[in-house]
């Protein structure tokens, strides 16, 4: 019975072709349908608010901010590694607010990885599900771009700074 229920969820979570298949929910308890950004390029960030890479917030909205008539850029607050995002969602989006000006989107808390990986993270690191590429979150401010058509382009590692050549390259291709 269990592998039938394994199998079924399997063949459920590979109808999931592009990344418009998903919906979050946004820090405010509203749903993101992220079947509204279709035609732009979306950049997901697993981020965190006492990690040595949170400053990369800044550069996070310089380049939503540069980019904003064909990129949306999600914030994705996770708890998983070191417990670096230990805030209510309150405390998250007033700290993102004071400290860097957000206004990209950033949604509630989300498992990026282990047994309770929400579904977009599960298609995101999959390649059985994504059709490009396997990849693991390693730490917090990872990134993944996906295209207009709602497909997985590339992954970028935590170092990779939100305004490095190669991501505005991969987002101006």
């Amino acid at each position: 019975m269990f592998s039938f229920l394994l199998f079924c969820l399997s063949v459920a979570m590979q109808t999931s072709s592009t990344v418009y298949d998903f919906s979050l929910t946004g820090i405010d308890g509203k749903e993101i349908n992220l079947n509204a950004f279709n035609g732009k390029k979306i950049l997901f960030v697993n981020v965190a608010s006492k990690c040595g890479f949170t400053s990369q917030y800044e550069g996070l909205q310089k380049l939503y901010e540069q980019n904003r008539e064909n990129l949306v850029i999600i914030g994705l607050p996770c708890n998983q590694f070191m417990h670096q995002e230990p805030g209510t969602s309150e405390e998250i989006q007033a700290f993102c607010t004071k400290n860097y000006g957000v206004t990209f989107p950033i949604t509630e808390k989300v498992n990026v990885k282990g047994d309770e990986i929400h579904s977009l993270y599960s298609w995101l690191t999959r390649k059985e599900l994504n059709g490009v590429k396997d990849s693991k979150v390693k730490w917090n401010f990872q990134k993944y771009l996906i295209d207009e058509e709602g497909k997985l382009v590339q992954v970028f590692g935590s170092k990779v700074k939100p305004l490095s050549q190669d991501i505005i390259d991969a987002i101006n291709s």
